[in-house]
Formats: structure tokens, C-alpha cells, sequence
């Protein structure tokens, strides 16, 4: 899977697109046919302490997965995207093999 991040507004550090590659790539234990991943991290400007963004849409053969969520940190937002992508994935694997 080909996992594409972007940061507009700021620098991300290596680390942090190296942790966020590393959590999506687990996704395809759940799911072998994902063609990619494009992420979007984004600080949002709020007086809030939860003003971090992760958004990611996989893309998947029939339809693509869109996922939003925001966190204290951009760790935290990803490992609830991934959790949020790895139900649905669950969900639709099951659902083809109750078409089968």
C-alpha cells in the first residue's frame, strides 16, 4: 500500500510520518486490496488543547473509506483513525464473505 501524507501549514517531523506510515500499514492484515492511503495532518487554529487534525481516505477496490478525527496529538488522532478504519474493514470483509 502506497501511504501519501501531507501536512499543509507546518513541517512535520520524520518521526511522526515514519509512526503514521508504520500504524497504516497494519491495516492490511484486516485488508489486503487497499491501493493507497492519503493522509492529511492538520493543526487547526482554536483556543481548544484538541486541535490536531488526522484525516485519511483509503482508497479500496468499490469505493474509498474516509475517516476525521482530532486529538491532543497527531499519535493519538492516528491510532483512533486506524482503529475507526480497522471496524470498517472488518465490517465490509465480512459482509463479501457473506456474498460468497
Amino acid at each position: 500500500m502506497k501511504v501519501n501524507v501531507q501536512t499543509p501549514n507546518f513541517a512535520a517531523k520524520d518521526e511522526l510520518l515514519v509512526f503514521v506510515e508504520k500504524r497504516l500499514s497494519k491495516l492490511e492484515q484486516f485488508y489486503d486490496k487497499i491501493v493507497f492511503a492519503d493522509v492529511y495532518l492538520k493543526v487547526q487554529k482554536t483556543s481548544e488543547k484538541e486541535n490536531k487534525v488526522v484525516e485519511v481516505l483509503l482508497s479500496i477496490p468499490g469505493d474509498d473509506l474516509m475517516v476525521k478525527k482530532e486529538a491532543k496529538t497527531f499519535e493519538e488522532a492516528t491510532d483512533d483513525v486506524v482503529k475507526s478504519l480497522e471496524r470498517q474493514l472488518k465490517k465490509r470483509k465480512q459482509k463479501q464473505k457473506a456474498y460468497l
